[in-house]
């Protein structure tokens, strides 16, 4: 248990560390609206790791077959939440930055299901973790080590996004309204080529 526990902790920060679409918006909502909020998102990120890689271990690459099919659609919405998020964001400047600030912030509970559920929306997660299950088999024959392994996932990424949510949250504190708004501004940008990358994928496959 103690070696699927290790691996664990090493295959959520596998998944959790490089940067994509939902660290940069974690990072922002800690800009935006301070730690609590920005860890709820973090929270909400390590809980669909965690869910994925309890699946993984119970079912394997089974798992990933099944949403094979599905990966196109997958995308697409995923493609369409990450829009809409980095359009929402854009149309918070036309005031002069006032909206990044603490006007009107999103509740802990909101931002946690909305990076939760665009995490899980995300099938290379799910393919991830199921291809580290295949390269150990002690996981796949033993209960507890399985649960062991699904914890140590979701412990790993959350305190990987703990981390730059911290970060985010000194961001929060110290910075004048411009630099917020450049913040939102970047970020915003990022999360829309992301959506481009995603889109490129699916027209070159």
């Amino acid at each position: 248990m103690t070696d699927a526990f290790v691996a664990g902790l090493f295959a959520g920060l596998g998944i959790a560390i490089p940067v994509g679409a939902i660290a940069v918006l974690i990072i922002e909502a800690a800009v935006r609206h301070g730690f609590r909020v920005g860890w709820a998102a973090g929270a909400g990120a390590a809980t669909a790791d965690g869910s994925y890689a309890l699946l993984a271990a119970l079912f394997g690459i089974a798992i990933a077959d099944l949403l094979a099919p599905w990966q196109t659609p997958l995308r697409l919405l995923a493609v369409a939440v990450l829009v809409v998020i980095a359009v929402r964001g854009l149309l918070a400047l036309r005031n002069g930055g006032a909206a990044v600030r603490d006007e009107d912030p999103p509740t802990m509970r909101r931002a946690y299901l909305v990076i939760t559920g665009l995490t899980l929306i995300n099938p290379m997660t799910v393919a991830y973790f199921a291809a580290l299950i295949l390269g150990l088999p002690g996981i796949a024959d033993d209960p507890a080590s399985k649960i062991a392994f699904a914890v140590a996932a979701f412990l790993a990424s959350l305190a990987w996004q703990t981390v730059i949510v911290g970060f985010g949250a000194l961001l929060h504190h110290h910075a004048g309204g411009r630099l917020r708004t450049a913040t939102s501004l970047l970020g915003s940008a990022i999360v829309l080529a992301f959506a481009a990358r995603i889109v490129l994928d699916v027209l070159n496959a």
